[in-house]
C-alpha cells in the first residue's frame, strides 16, 4: 500500500509562523476572551465546553483556519468530524470563506463518511472488495426478514425491527455474534435464537461483501487493531483531529477516536514507520499522538437511546493527559430570563461540567406558563398565543412547538387545523397520517362500511396474520364474483378452496370479530328492557373491541422497542380520541365519526405566506432555534417520561432534555401543561413537571385563560387556584368544554411484490385493479366509498361576507371583519366580543351566521 501525499495548496512548510498586521488578526477579533483561547491554545487535548448559543461552529472553523495560517499543520493533516453531512457542509463553507483554496485537502465530514473513505482503501486486508455495497436501514430489515422467517423466529416474538435495533446497539459496543454468545445466557432459547439471526446476519453480509451502517465505525476500529500498520499510516497523517458534539459520540466512535490518537511507540516504529518518515519522530523515538480537539456540552446529551454515552465528554480529562478545557459561557441566542431558567434547571444535573450561559442583551420578556384544564384548552392556548404573535409581526416560520411524545400532536393538529393555522411536523408525520393510526382507521371504515375494498386489505394486514397477497386476492374475487360484503366473504372463507385451511381459520375469525363490531356499531338491530331499539354503542367501546381482540397494542409494547412504544401510544391516543368523540356528540355514531375525518382531512395543508409553524419533539430541537418557542405538556410521566423514572441517568437525561428546549428559544418562551389529560382511552389527574418548580418563581409569569363564552351546551369558564408545590404562586387552571375534530385519511396498501403464475396471477391481476379503481375513486370524490354522509357540522356551503355577524360555539357571537382563501381553504377573520380577534376555518369551524352585513 502507497503511503500518503501530504497536500500543499498554499506553499506554506511545517512549523512556521507568520506575523500579523499591527491592526490586529482577523481570526481573533471578534471573539470574547474564551473563545478566542479556544481559537488560539494548543496541546494535546482541548475540551471546549461550549453552551448552548455560544458561538461553536465559528470557534472551531476559526480553530482548523488559525492551525493553517499559522503554519502549524497542513490542510491534509486535520481530520474535522461531526455528526450530519449538513453540518459538515456549513463548516467546509465557512473554512473556505476564511482561507479561500488554502483549504483545499482537509477531511471534513461525519464519521461514517469518513470510515468509509478507510475502508475503501484498506478493504482488502480483510475480505472485502473496495467496491463493497453499504446497507441501508431498508436492505438490513429485508436482510433480517428474510432470517427471521427461515429460523421461524418470528413465533418467539421477533421482528427484523427489534433483531435490527439490539443488533445495532451491540455493534456500537464492538460486540459481534461470537463475542455475545460468549456472555449469553445459555439457558435462554429466545437469546439462543437471537445470537442464531446474528451470526447469520453477520454470514450473510459477508457474502454480499456488504456492511451496514453501523459497520462503517466497528469495522474500522477492528481494522486499526488488527493492522497496526494500517493504523500507523492515518496515525501518522491526522495531526489534529477536531470532533463536534463530542456529547453524543457512543463507545464505537470513542475508539475510533482513541486509535486515531494513540501515538506510536519506539518499540513499534521501526516495524510500521518507513525510514522516510524518521523526521516525524519525537526526542523519544516515537510518533506523537495527535492533537485532539473536541466540542460538546454535556448538558445536551439527549441521545442514550441510541447509544450516546455522556461519560465521553464528562471523562474527557481523565481519557486524555494534559488535557486543557476551555467553557463558553457568553451566549448570542437567548435573552437571560430564558438562560436564567435553563441554569437553574440544569443546575440540578451533577453528571456535567459546571458552567453558568450568560448574555450581554439584556433580560427580555418573561416566560409565560399555562395551565389548562385539559390538552384541548392547552392547545387553544397555543393557537390563540401564536395568533396573537403573528398578529404582531413574527412570522408563522419563526415559532415553534415542542413536545416529548408524538402522541402530544393530535390536539394541538385538531386546534391548528380550526384555527387555520399553517403547521409542519418536522421529524415525524402527522397523526392521522402514521401508519398505525391508519391500520386502526381502516378497521373503522371497513367496520362502518364493509363493501369498502381499500380499507378491507390493510385491516388484513395489520397486525400481520399470515394472510398473503395470493390469499387476499382469491377472497377478493370471491367476495366480486358473489356479490356479498367483504365480511360476509370472510365467513364464507371455508368456500374459497384455494388458500390453505390456516388461512380460512384465521380469516374466518376475524371476519366474526368484525361482524359483531359492526352489530355494536349500529345497535344491532335488538332492543333494550324497555322496548326500544338498543342505540349503536359508543365509538370508543367498538374501537376497543378492534384492539382487544386483534392485540395490536400489545404486539407492539412486546416488541420493546422505543419506536413501537410511541406507536402504541398513538393508538392509544386513538382511543382517547373515540371517547372525547362520544362525549361531545353522545350517541352520534362511528359513521359521523369517520365523516368528520374525512371533512378535516380535506382542510389540511394550510397556506400562508409567512410560513409554517413547525411542531416536533424536543429530540427533534436539538440544533434548531426560533424566536418563540411553546414547551407543551410539562407534566410529570409525560416531562419527565414516565419510561425515564427507573432507568439509571434517566430523570438526568430528561432534565437535559427539558435544557435543550428551553435554549431553543431567542426572545419568547411559553411552558405550557395541563391539570388533566387523556391518556390509555381515560382522563387522569396530571401533575406539573419537577422541572417547573427547579425555575426561580419570579422568571414566569403565570397566566389565566381570559372567561371565555361557550356555545350549546358549554360550561362556562372558571378560574382554579391550586397552591403551588414549591416556590410559591399559583398554578392557573381554567375549564373550559373544548371542541374536538378529527383529522385524517383513508387507508392504503403496500405494493404486492409476490410471484405467481397462470390462474393465481389472474387473480391478483384482477384484485390489483379492483384497488386501483377504488383509491382513484376515493381520491376523487373523499375518503370514505359507499357511505352516506351523517349528520355532522360542515360548513362547506356557508357563505360569509365582511360585516356578518356569526355565532362560534366558544366564543360566542362576534363580527367579520373579513375572509380570504377560497373553497375548503377559506379563512374567516373574526372579531369577537369576548375575546377578541379570531381567525377560523370556515368549512370546519362550530359557527352559524346570525345577522348578515349591510351591503
Amino acid at each position: 500500500m502507497s503511503d500518503f501525499e501530504l497536500l500543499d495548496p498554499s506553499g506554506l512548510p511545517i512549523g512556521g509562523s507568520a506575523a500579523h498586521d499591527a491592526g490586529g488578526d482577523p481570526l481573533v477579533d471578534g471573539l470574547n476572551p474564551a473563545q478566542a483561547r479556544a481559537v488560539t491554545t494548543r496541546g494535546p487535548a482541548l475540551l471546549i465546553v461550549a453552551g448552548a448559543g455560544s458561538g461553536k461552529t465559528r470557534v472551531l472553523t476559526h480553530r482548523i483556519a488559525h492551525l493553517i495560517r499559522e503554519r502549524e499543520a497542513w490542510p491534509s493533516q486535520i481530520l474535522a468530524i461531526t455528526f450530519t453531512n449538513k453540518a459538515a457542509a456549513e463548516m467546509r463553507e465557512r473554512i473556505e470563506g476564511l482561507l479561500g483554496d488554502a483549504s483545499q485537502g482537509m477531511w471534513i465530514s461525519t464519521f461514517h463518511s469518513a470510515c468509509v473513505r478507510i475502508l475503501r482503501r484498506e478493504a482488502e486486508r480483510f475480505g472485502y472488495v473496495s467496491g463493497f455495497t453499504i446497507y441501508d436501514s431498508a436492505d438490513s430489515r429485508a436482510l433480517l426478514k428474510r432470517i427471521i422467517k427461515e429460523l421461524d423466529a418470528d413465533t418467539y416474538g421477533f421482528t427484523p425491527a427489534n433483531s435490527g435495533a439490539k443488533i445495532s446497539k451491540l455493534k456500537n459496543e464492538l460486540v459481534d455474534a461470537a463475542t455475545h454468545a460468549a456472555t449469553m445466557n445459555e439457558n435462554d432459547p429466545r437469546e439462543r435464537l437471537f445470537v442464531e439471526i446474528f451470526r447469520m446476519y453477520e454470514q450473510e453480509l459477508k457474502r454480499a461483501n456488504a456492511f451496514d451502517f453501523d459497520d462503517l465505525i466497528g469495522q474500522t476500529v477492528h481494522l486499526f487493531r488488527a493492522h497496526p500498520d494500517v493504523a500507523a499510516v492515518y496515525q501518522r497523517r491526522f495531526r489534529h483531529i477536531l470532533v463536534d458534539e463530542y456529547q453524543d459520540t457512543n463507545h464505537a466512535q470513542y475508539s475510533l477516536i482513541r486509535e486515531l490518537t494513540r501515538p506510536v511507540e519506539p518499540e513499534e516504529v521501526e516495524r510500521l514507520v518507513p525510514p522516510a518518515r524518521a523526521k516525524e519522530l519525537d526526542a523519544s523515538g516515537r510518533i506523537p499522538p495527535a492533537s485532539l480537539t473536541v466540542v460538546g456540552d454535556s448538558d445536551q446529551s439527549i441521545y442514550a437511546f441510541r447509544g450516546a454515552d455522556i461519560r465521553n465528554i464528562v471523562e474527557f480529562e481523565r481519557d486524555f493527559a494534559g488535557a486543557e478545557v476551555v467553557k463558553l459561557e457568553q451566549n448570542y441566542r437567548s435573552t437571560q430570563n430564558i438562560l436564567s431558567a435553563a441554569n437553574a434547571v440544569i443546575g440540578n444535573n451533577f453528571d456535567r461540567q459546571e458552567k453558568h450561559l450568560w448574555t450581554s442583551e439584556g433580560d427580555g420578556e418573561r416566560i409565560v406558563g399555562f395551565t389548562g384544564y385539559s390538552q384541548h384548552d392547552e392547545a387553544r392556548f397555543v393557537a390563540e398565543e401564536i395568533e396573537d404573535l403573528h398578529r404582531a409581526g413574527l412570522a408563522y416560520s419563526d415559532i415553534a412547538v415542542f413536545y416529548r411524545t408524538n402522541s402530544q400532536t393530535r390536539a394541538l393538529e385538531e386546534l391548528f387545523i380550526r384555527s387555520a393555522i399553517p403547521y409542519r411536523v418536522l421529524g415525524g408525520t402527522k397523526f392521522y397520517e402514521r401508519a398505525e393510526v391508519k391500520d386502526a382507521m381502516a378497521y373503522l371504515t371497513s367496520i362502518a362500511n364493509p363493501y369498502d375494498p381499500i380499507a378491507w386489505s390493510r385491516l388484513l394486514g395489520a397486525p400481520k396474520r399470515g394472510v398473503g397477497a395470493m390469499a387476499e386476492a382469491h377472497l377478493a374475487n370471491f367476495q366480486e364474483a358473489q356479490g356479498v360484503s367483504f365480511h360476509e366473504a370472510m365467513l364464507r372463507a371455508e368456500e374459497v378452496t384455494a388458500i390453505g385451511p390456516k388461512i380460512r381459520a384465521t380469516v374466518r375469525a376475524l371476519g366474526e370479530m368484525l361482524v359483531r363490531a359492526s352489530r355494536m356499531a349500529v345497535g344491532g338491530g335488538a332492543t333494550d328492557v324497555a322496548g326500544e331499539d338498543a342505540k349503536p354503542a359508543p365509538v370508543a367501546d367498538v374501537m376497543k373491541l378492534v384492539l382487544d381482540e386483534t392485540d395490536m397494542i400489545e404486539k407492539l409494547r412486546a416488541k420493546r422497542d422505543p419506536q413501537d412504544d410511541a406507536r402504541a401510544e398513538n393508538l392509544e391516543e386513538l382511543l382517547a380520541v373515540a371517547r372525547e368523540f362520544d362525549v361531545k356528540q353522545p350517541g352520534a355514531g362511528l359513521l359521523a365519526f369517520l365523516t368528520e375525518v374525512s371533512l378535516v382531512a380535506a382542510a389540511d395543508d394550510l397556506d400562508d405566506s409567512s410560513g409554517t409553524v413547525s411542531l416536533m419533539t424536543m429530540h427533534t430541537a436539538k440544533g434548531l432555534e426560533f424566536k418563540a418557542v411553546f414547551i407543551t405538556g410539562v407534566e410529570e410521566g409525560l416531562l419527565p417520561h414516565q419510561m425515564s423514572v427507573d432507568e439509571i441517568g434517566g430523570i438526568s437525561e430528561e432534565r437535559r432534555l427539558m435544557y435543550v428546549g428551553i435554549t431553543r428559544a431567542r426572545e419568547r418562551l411559553y411552558l405550557t401543561l395541563a391539570s388533566t389529560r387523556a391518556t390509555f382511552g381515560d382522563v387522569s389527574v396530571a401533575m406539573p413537571s419537577r422541572f417547573l418548580q427547579e425555575i426561580p418563581e419570579g422568571l414566569i409569569d403565570w397566566r389565566q385563560s381570559p372567561g371565555e363564552v361557550t356555545g350549546r351546551g358549554g360550561t362556562a369558564s372558571r378560574a382554579l387556584n391550586a397552591p403551588r408545590s414549591s416556590g410559591g404562586g399559583s398554578w392557573s387552571r381554567t375549564r373550559t368544554d373544548s371542541a374536538v375534530t378529527f383529522s385524517g385519511g383513508g387507508s392504503g396498501s403496500g405494493a404486492v411484490s409476490e410471484p405467481a403464475s397462470g390462474n393465481m396471477q389472474s387473480a391478483l391481476d384482477k384484485w390489483r385493479e379492483r384497488k386501483r379503481l377504488a383509491k382513484e375513486a376515493q381520491a376523487s370524490g373523499g375518503g370514505f366509498p359507499n357511505l352516506v354522509g351523517g349528520s355532522v357540522r360542515d360548513n362547506g356551503d356557508l357563505e360569509l361576507a365582511t360585516g356578518d355577524r356569526i355565532r362560534h360555539d366558544e366564543y360566542g357571537e362576534g363580527r367579520v371583519t373579513g375572509v380570504s382563501g377560497v373553497g375548503t381553504k377559506r379563512i374567516a377573520h373574526v372579531v369577537f366580543d369576548t375575546v377578541g380577534e379570531r381567525k377560523l376555518l370556515v368549512k370546519l369551524a362550530p359557527i352559524e351566521k346570525v345577522e348578515a352585513g349591510e351591503e
